[in-house]
């Protein structure tokens, strides 16, 4: 079955994600479980806690139809101790509210090296992150999302995100989000049958699908190969419609979250039927 959906609002709650979801006929959701532009937030109450859990039940949303994503903020490859650190501290409590409110998995960016560090020495900071995070908490899945490459990003290339894959300790507990966007502007090309086969055949024989936990559906503004993020609605963009069809034909895309992030909400539940009606 496919769970397409959106990363909705929880202005006022996290318990308030599900019913916004469900109105615009999502059968997946993506939230952010605290301010995502703050460092700290104050922790989850007992009452939001078992409220999101109730409204989950009530809308019919399990864990594997839910992709919660981290802080914009956070850099778990970052070249200083101090900002290190911070970023460490705040995925961990990341990891921990999704613990708490009974998710299993956790979306996040892996990492810069804001061009003080080499790559490999980043990845593998990335990595240790992880590990670290992983070691302190229970049943949530690190799920790294790829990037489109831009400025000092890394998990552009299916082979930066297998070697962060290769050094976590627990591959039980590591996960892949393909950003649909991000692919095509870091130069996988999604546009065409033939192209998007030899995409995934690569994405499968350098990662594999069994670590496929979730998906960004997003057109984009910017061309094939431009190492620039710009979302755009679907169709409307250089991407193209053609790509999603071919997800939602795939069998391979079944049972995970597919989360529209395109910049228009008033569309959401316009696009979210029309990827339905693809299927």
């Amino acid at each position: 079955m496919k769970y397409f959906g959106a990363h909705v609002s929880a202005s006022g709650g996290v318990e308030n994600a599900p019913a916004n979801a469900s109105k615009i006929g999502a059968k997946a959701f993506a939230l952010f479980t605290k301010n995502q532009r703050q460092w700290k937030s104050a922790p989850l109450s007992a009452t939001s806690i078992s409220s999101f859990k109730a409204s989950c039940e009530k809308y019919g949303y399990t864990p594997a139809q839910i992709l919660p994503h981290d802080s914009y903020l956070i850099n778990l490859g970052h070249p200083e101790e101090e900002g290190l650190a911070k970023s460490r501290e705040a995925f961990l409590d990341e990891m921990m509210r999704c613990e708490q409110l009974g998710l299993d998995r956790l979306n996040f960016h892996p990492g810069s090296h804001l061009g003080k560090i080499d790559e490999e020495t980043c990845l593998r900071t990335i990595a240790e992150s992880i590990n670290l995070a992983l070691d302190k908490t229970r049943g949530v899945a690190a799920v790294i999302e790829n990037t489109a490459g831009q400025g000092s990003n890394l998990g552009f290339r299916f082979e930066q995100i297998r070697y962060i894959i290769d050094h976590v300790e627990d591959k039980s507990r590591v996960g892949v989000c393909i950003d649909t966007c991000h692919a095509f502007s870091a130069g996988y090309d999604l546009s065409t049958q033939e192209s998007f086969d030899k995409v995934f055949a690569d994405f499968e024989a350098i990662v594999g699908f069994r670590y496929l936990k979730g998906m960004h559906l997003n057109d984009t503004k910017k061309a094939l190969g431009s190492k620039v993020d710009r979302h755009e609605n679907i169709g409307s963009g250089i991407l193209g419609v053609d790509a999603f069809k071919f997800i939602a034909k795939d069998s391979r895309f079944d049972g995970i979250p597919l989360i529209l992030e395109t910049p228009d909400e008033s569309l959401w539940a316009q696009e979210i039927a029309q990827l339905y009606s693809f299927v």
